[in-house]
């Protein structure tokens, strides 16, 4: 019986251990699958951390240049500055809690201090992050080098390597600051684009990062070069804009002088090629600084921020401020045109045929249309007119008789084909979608009522882009041309990857009506509402708006000031729109946006190399040689200078010129002062007046009395109401003898086009 049962013990000790073995094998071989196939890339994953080490390397974002390679936006290699909050520790030995948390503390404080004082960040901000549970807490990237060095230094002198990183990084920068800023946008985080330019080509301009993949050793040190693998980043597609940085620097100090001097809420201009439909230049403002983008830039605006008393008032306020000058005006606002839009009623008119050059109109002051009767901004009438002199005049009857002409179907149609229903097109985010019912009226609600107003641009509205791309479809013979900014694609080495070729989108009216209408537009240049954008030596063919905004019952009645123009006008290749967004005082666009047009055709004109063709009463505006006059004695050299019809100063006792200003061989302007020194004491200076509100002949004869030359610019022949309004040397500034000061002129009278006058 004891061995039986023996027997029977170890078989069933034998059974046992062999369940042992199979339970122990399987859950082995379980966990072995379960690491294998089911948590294989995990554990994969956890072993390359703790063998490779993987170094992100950011890659360079493209590049934006102006039409002439000038660079706009650019990316350089630069730093990022982070932390390592769990590394912050201090001995805990031999140290009661107390200690260790008070030494905590004060390290933390150092580190969030110094690094603040070094990089301008908010060291409570810094500090908050040093008691996260984290491995990494970004504190600033884009750091350069002075900066990076500075935080080196701080590193080695407190002992915080375990603490404190750098790692590679790169910045966004704009070498011209402000300069077409709600163009070109800016990129925030990460560096992706923000608004305008970068952020619509946000996926082309950003780079591929590159990485550098190094083994380890299990003390987690690097292994030799040769276990090292790099991937090289790769840069961004870079862009080439039509955008020329000399028109569009022009157009914004044009722009920002209008703006400033009008008190007003806002100012848009635009410069296009009227030929291929290409953006010279484009601008509204206020605008913004690219590298300060959450800074309000205008000078205006802060002062009225400044106001606000309450703090979260203020702070709600700046928040607006800061995001209302990031927009794009020119294609996210929109306005009622004025008077500008008349030209799109003429052309249409001629192109039906249902007027012509020599049809009349007798204005009475006003006309009877279905529902009110609308006067004109001249409440006596104009009497009979032609209609080139009913353009000239801007009057609001003869051009609502020609909308009737047209009929509200016809009319209608070239509403659509002049692009008034559609966006332009333009390659940037955000522009606006023109909405029936809302923008406009819809075709089956538009009435005779409703032509009457639209006749002279009034009761609809439209962005600044669509007004000039009408405006240039005119001066193109016709053609409607789809507006763009972005002429060429480069990849990294600078070859072209893609070119943007013009578009045309219809032909809206005939090359021989298109010419007919910009013949009668010189005319409003020349002796019309538009006079003040009068450039002596071009053909200027324009036309000039004042449009009342809808208000508030019992507000304030509100303008939008505005001129489009091309020039030359006899062969086109430049259209420019002018706005002025509720200017204080005058509100007529002849009065304050002409000017600012012709400004920019004058520079325009000059830049690109076109020729003034002066007439015969422009000839006293040419500049002469300065004769040679040094070596001479003071009587002949004055009757030589006196014979040029040049008023002439003497300085010194002497009885020889031994130096003369303006020098010899030198342009200056026509009945100005020569500057003879008989000695060679120092060019003496003399103070500059303030030419503003004196006539021509007025400012000519102070300028001479003075010792100073005035180059005339603006309107200077269309009547004794010219007076100067502008200099481009303020008054008060010391200047040498002979110094040429440029003196703006322009017209006072006869520029309403107002439906209110």
């Amino acid at each position: 019986m004891a061995r039986g049962a023996t027997k029977l013990m170890s078989k069933r000790a034998l059974r046992f251990l062999v369940g042992l073995i199979i339970i122990g094998f399987g859950t082995s071989i379980v966990q072995l699958g379960n690491i294998q196939l089911i948590k294989g890339n995990e554990y994969k994953e956890k072993a390359e951390e703790l063998y490779l080490g993987d170094t992100a390397v950011p890659a360079l974002r493209g590049t934006i240049y102006d039409s002439n390679m000038h660079v706009l936006a650019q990316s350089a290699s630069a730093w990022l500055v982070y932390i390592d909050p769990a590394n912050i520790t201090v001995s805990t030995k031999d140290k009661t809690e107390a200690q260790v948390a008070s030494e905590l503390e004060a390290k933390r404080r150092l580190i969030a201090d110094g690094l603040a004082e070094i990089l301008s960040e908010d060291a409570e901000k810094i500090f908050e992050k040093t008691k996260k549970n984290s491995r990494y807490e970004k504190i600033k990237g884009g750091v350069e080098l002075a900066l990076h060095d500075k935080v080196l230094d701080f590193v080695e002198k407190n002992s915080l390597y375990s603490c404190i990183g750098v790692q590679e990084d790169v910045t966004r920068y704009y070498p011209y600051g402000s300069l077409a800023s709600t163009l070109i946008g800016f990129t925030g985080d990460q560096d992706v684009g923000r608004e305008g330019l970068e952020a619509k080509y946000n996926d082309i301009l950003t780079g591929v990062p590159g990485r550098i993949i190094s083994a380890k050793s299990a003390s987690s040190k690097n292994i030799p070069i040769e276990y090292t693998s790099v991937n090289e980043a790769q840069q961004g597609t870079s862009l080439v804009l039509t955008i020329d940085r000399t028109i569009q620097s022009k157009l914004e100090t044009e722009l920002e002088k209008a703006y400033e001097s009008a008190q007003a809420k806002a100012a848009y201009g635009i410069v296009m090629d009227v030929k291929t439909g290409a953006i010279l230049a484009m601008s509204n403002m206020p605008n913004y600084d690219l590298n300060n983008p959450f800074t309000v830039h205008s000078e205006t605006e802060n002062s009225r921020l400044a106001l606000i008393t309450d703090e979260e008032e203020r702070k709600t306020a700046i928040s607006a401020s800061v995001k209302e000058q990031r927009k794009n005006s020119v294609i996210t606002d929109s306005y009622e045109p004025g008077s500008v839009f008349k030209l799109v009623t003429l052309a249409a008119a001629l192109e039906e045929d249902v007027v012509s050059e020599s049809t009349t109109y007798t204005c009475v002051g006003g006309i009877q249309v279905p529902g009110h009767y609308i006067r004109c901004h001249k409440h006596e009438g104009h009497g009979t007119q032609t209609m080139q002199m009913g353009l000239m005049n801007s009057c609001n009857p003869f051009f609502i008789s020609t909308g009737q002409k047209l009929g509200t179907e016809t009319f209608y149609d070239y509403f659509e084909a002049f692009g008034f229903t559609e966006k332009t097109g333009i390659d940037l985010s955000g522009e606006t979608q023109p909405r029936a019912g809302s923008a406009y009226h819809r075709r089956e609600d538009f009435n005779v009522a409703q032509l009457s107003s639209y006749s002279f641009g009034q009761t609809f509205e439209v962005t600044p882009l669509q007004m000039i791309t009408a405006v240039a479809a005119i001066a193109n013979g016709g053609k409607l041309m789809t507006p763009y900014v972005v002429a060429k694609q480069l990849d990294e080495d600078g070859n072209v990857i893609a070119e943007t070729q013009p578009t045309m989108k219809r032909q809206v009216v005939s090359e021989s009506t298109a010419k007919r209408v910009l013949t009668m537009m010189e005319a409003v240049v020349s002796a019309g509402t538009g006079k003040n954008a009068y450039v002596a030596g071009y053909h200027v063919a324009g036309k000039t708006g004042t449009s009342q905004k809808l208000s508030v019952e019992g507000g304030e009645n509100k303008y939008v000031a505005s001129f489009s123009c091309v020039a030359p006008g006899d062969d086109p290749r430049v259209a420019i729109l002018i706005a002025i967004d509720e200017p204080v005082g005058q509100r007529n666009g002849g009065q304050i946006a002409a000017p600012v047009a012709a400004s920019l055709v004058e520079e325009i004109m000059g830049y690109l190399g076109v020729d003034p063709e002066y007439n015969e009463k422009e000839q006293n505006l040419i500049d002469i040689r300065t004769p040679s006059l040094v070596g001479r004695t003071v009587d002949d050299a004055s009757d030589i200078a006196e014979n040029q019809d040049l008023t002439v100063r003497v300085i010194g006792s002497g009885d020889n010129v031994i130096r003369q200003i303006p020098a010899y061989g030198q342009t200056m302007p026509q009945q100005g002062v020569v500057i003879l020194y008989t000695d060679d004491r120092e060019e003496e200076t003399v103070t500059v007046p303030d030419f503003t509100g004196m006539s021509l002949s007025v400012a000519r004869r102070s300028a001479n009395n003075l010792g100073i030359n005035i180059k005339i610019s603006g309107n200077a022949f269309s009547g004794a109401d010219i007076l100067a309004y502008s200099q481009d040397i303020p008054k008060d500034t010391e200047v040498k003898y002979g110094e040429v000061v440029t003196v703006y002129f322009k017209s006072y009278s006869g520029l309403s086009d107002s439906l209110y006058g």
